[in-house]
């Protein structure tokens, strides 16, 4: 299947789940009340879904593939940003994991893609 749009990527997809789901988590408890966290963690997750977006609208492979590589290290920036919600008790467990999952997720069809545009020769 051709992909013409980058709403069909499924990088795009779960890395636009992945917003929702941070904005969700954002609004509640002490995450709520630390503005620069939470302003952080919502442009990180943003900054996944809008790279690959971006990337995709560029007429060059390796520009895609740069920014292909800028939201993947956006998501990494979500998950660590996590591992500091956990320490300082700002989501449930529950909220963790989840958010844990869908990054994973949204940085490994990013990386799948990567590495299938790697296998191509055009640009």
């Amino acid at each position: 299947m051709k992909v013409t749009r980058f709403e069909d990527l499924e990088c795009w997809q779960a890395a636009r789940e992945l917003v929702k789901r941070v904005y969700e988590v954002s609004q509640e408890g002490a995450l709520s009340k630390d503005w620069d966290a939470r302003s952080q963690f919502r442009r990180a997750s943003v900054s996944v879904m809008n790279n690959i977006a971006e990337g995709f609208a560029r007429y060059y492979k390796n520009e895609f593939k740069r920014f292909l590589d800028i939201a993947q290290s956006s998501a990494a920036e979500v998950k660590s940003m996590l591992y500091l919600f956990e320490d300082l008790q700002y989501l449930d467990k529950e909220a963790i994991e989840d958010l844990h999952s869908k990054v994973n997720k949204t940085r490994n069809f990013t990386l799948s893609l990567i590495r299938y545009l790697d296998k191509g020769t055009s640009t």
